[in-house]
C-alpha cells in the first residue's frame, strides 16, 4: 500500500459521481478547495492528469476514465473487506434485503451464492419489486439494494455493477407482419402503437419508451399499464406492441407474442443500485461479489 492515500482516492471517486466540486465537498464534509487539492495530489501521485483542464465542465481525460474503471471495483472490494471484518468483530450477521423483479438468476444468483458461502453468517433476503415503483422500497428502507433496469440517474442512488446488456426487443402479436422479421429498424417503431409500463423515472422512459424516431416520425402510445403481465396480455390481444429489455423478455409470459430485436435503440441493461450513504456493510460485499461474477 506504499504511496497510496485513501482520502485522495475517496475524493476522486466522489467527484466523478457528483461532477461538481461543491457537491463533492458537501458529501465529503471538506472545503471545495481541499477537494481540488486532493485530486491534484492524486494526479501527481499517478503521474498523469485525471481531469481535462481544457473542458469548461468537469470531464475525465481518457487516462482518467481508465483509472476510474480500474479503481472503482478495487475500492469497493477493499471497503467490503473492511466492513465485513468490522461486522464479524461485532458478531453481527450480514443481511442484505435485495429487491428483484421475478426470480434471481444468472450472475446475481452466482453472486448471492458466493456472498453467503464466503461469509458464513451472511444472508440475502430477496424481496419482489413492483415494476411501477422500483425505487420506492430503496428510499423507504424496505430493501438495502435492488436490481433494476437502467438508466438510473437519481442523485440519491448509487449505481454499482452493470450487466445483462442486450438489444431491446419489440413484443408484437404472433400474427403481426413484424413477427416474421428477423429484426426491425428504429424507424419501424412509427408503424405500431407502444404500450408502456408505468415507471417513476423520466430517464428510463426516454430511453425505453421513445415518442419520436431519429427522423422525427411520431411513435404513438397506448394508455400506460401497471404491470408487464398486463401489457403482454394487451399485445397478445392485438392492442399494440411493447418494448422489452432482453432480461425481462426471457422470463415473462410470452404466449401469443413474438419478440423481434430493434436496431438503433439504446441497449437494455440491468444494474445493482443502493441508496447513497447507506451503511449496511453487506451491500458493498454483495456488489463486489457481483462484480467478480461478471469478470
Amino acid at each position: 500500500m506504499r504511496g497510496i492515500e485513501i482520502r485522495e482516492l475517496e475524493c476522486f471517486l466522489v467527484l466523478t459521481e457528483e461532477l461538481h466540486p461543491g457537491h463533492a465537498s458537501e458529501r465529503l464534509g471538506i472545503p471545495a478547495d481541499e477537494v481540488e487539492r486532493l485530486v491534484r495530489s492524486l494526479e501527481e501521485r499517478v503521474g498523469a492528469p485525471l481531469l481535462d483542464p481544457a473542458s469548461q465542465r468537469l470531464r475525465l481525460t481518457p487516462f482518467g476514465e481508465e483509472f476510474l474503471d480500474a479503481l472503482r471495483p478495487a475500492y469497493q472490494h477493499l471497503a467490503a473487506v473492511v466492513d465485513a471484518a468490522r461486522e464479524r468483530a461485532h458478531n453481527g450477521e450480514l443481511r442484505v434485503r435485495l429487491g428483484f423483479q421475478g426470480a434471481v438468476h444468472g450472475p446475481v444468483a452466482k453472486a448471492v451464492r458466493a456472498f453467503e458461502e464466503h461469509e458464513p453468517r451472511a444472508r440475502v433476503e430477496v424481496v419482489e419489486l413492483n415494476p411501477s415503483d422500483p425505487f420506492g422500497p430503496l428510499r423507504e428502507g424496505e430493501v438495502d439494494a435492488a436490481v433494476v433496469m437502467l438508466p438510473v440517474r437519481e442523485r440519491d442512488l448509487v449505481v454499482g455493477p452493470v450487466f445483462s446488456r442486450q438489444p431491446q426487443r419489440l413484443a408484437v402479436p404472433a400474427d403481426h407482419p413484424f413477427a416474421e422479421r428477423s429484426d426491425l429498424g428504429v424507424e419501424d417503431m412509427a408503424r405500431v402503437s407502444l404500450i408502456p409500463v408505468r415507471q417513476p423515472s423520466d430517464n428510463w422512459l426516454r430511453a425505453h419508451s421513445p415518442t419520436v424516431t431519429p427522423l422525427g416520425r411520431t411513435i404513438h402510445h397506448e394508455p400506460v399499464v401497471d404491470t408487464l403481465e398486463e401489457g403482454l396480455s394487451q399485445v397478445a390481444a392485438g392492442r399494440g406492441a411493447m418494448l422489452l429489455c432482453g432480461d425481462v423478455a426471457e422470463h415473462g409470459d410470452l404466449a401469443g407474442v413474438v419478440l423481434v430485436p430493434v436496431i438503433g435503440l439504446p441497449e437494455s441493461s440491468l444494474g445493482l443500485v443502493w441508496p447513497r450513504g447507506d451503511r449496511n456493510p453487506g451491500v458493498p460485499v454483495l456488489a463486489a461479489a457481483l462484480a467478480e461474477a461478471l469478470a
